[in-house]
């Protein structure tokens, strides 16, 4: 039996979350520079997004430039951005042929005009494909999002609409980048390293974590399959007990 025949597909995480970690490291070890590596990572995102929409993963967030990449060198934040612009370009066909949505978060507004633009006619043209959403993070970080949503929410108290005393959660979560998607179920990052890396902090409150030493330019489907089977394994309790779940769940 397959890795991909092993999986309970009644048991899917509803949305996937991954930093794409280690392009660098891959393209220093060939004797290269760090650009290879991020030119050869897209294989991995093609397999992976194909993957993740054939078993019925709803939404796939993947962690593509943060807002502390910036300060890399900028002839590799030009290139990368370059890179981006013709990657999301060349892969519009691919994402309505498989019925996939593309969407972002993040600070688009600080992007290049060719790379926003771009990625805005990429946005409208996949708009009405209902298979999956894939949402790329671009000048994104967690604590970009909770600093923009309570802004939003001060101004919204301030105008008088909102009461502060009424102030939820979900009254967060309605005006984070991500409001009306549910929160990642599984965050996989590669490269090994153990940190979250200012992703997604509120979102991941809950998040069941999958660390692999592989480097992100190495990712394949199978890769992926056995993330997911490593999920399926694990209980998921959100803060109460074993036993009160199995009483809920008989």
């Amino acid at each position: 039996m397959s890795l991909k025949e092993k999986i309970d597909l009644g048991n899917l995480p509803q949305h996937i979350a991954v930093i794409m970690d280690g392009n660098g490291r891959w393209a220093k070890k060939k004797g290269n520079l760090r650009i290879f590596g991020h030119q050869n990572a897209i294989t991995a995102v093609r397999e992976t997004v194909e993957a993740s929409a054939e078993l019925g993963v709803e939404y796939l967030t993947l962690y593509a430039f943060s807002t502390e990449n910036w300060s890399r060198p900028k002839q590799e934040v030009e290139a990368l951005m370059q890179l981006l612009v013709s990657t999301i370009s060349k892969e519009t066909a691919t994402l309505n042929k498989n019925n996939i949505r593309l969407q972002a978060i993040g600070d688009t507004a600080s992007l290049p005009n060719s790379c926003r633009k771009q990625l805005q006619e990429a946005i409208a043209k996949t708009n009405q494909n209902t298979r999956m959403t894939l949402v790329l993070a671009l000048s994104y970080s967690g604590r970009w999002d909770i600093t923009n949503a309570v802004q939003q929410i001060a101004k919204a108290v301030q105008a008088g609409e909102i009461n502060p005393e009424q102030i939820t959660e979900q009254t967060v979560e309605k005006y984070l980048a991500t409001a009306g998607m549910p929160d990642p179920s599984l965050l996989i990052r590669t490269s090994g390293e153990q940190r979250i890396s200012n992703f997604l902090l509120w979102q991941l409150a809950y998040t069941e974590l999958y660390i692999t030493e592989l480097l992100w330019p190495d990712y394949r489907k199978e890769h992926l399959y056995e993330a997911i089977l490593a999920y399926q394994q694990r209980e998921r309790r959100f803060g109460k007990t074993s036993e009160q779940l199995q009483k809920a769940n008989s």
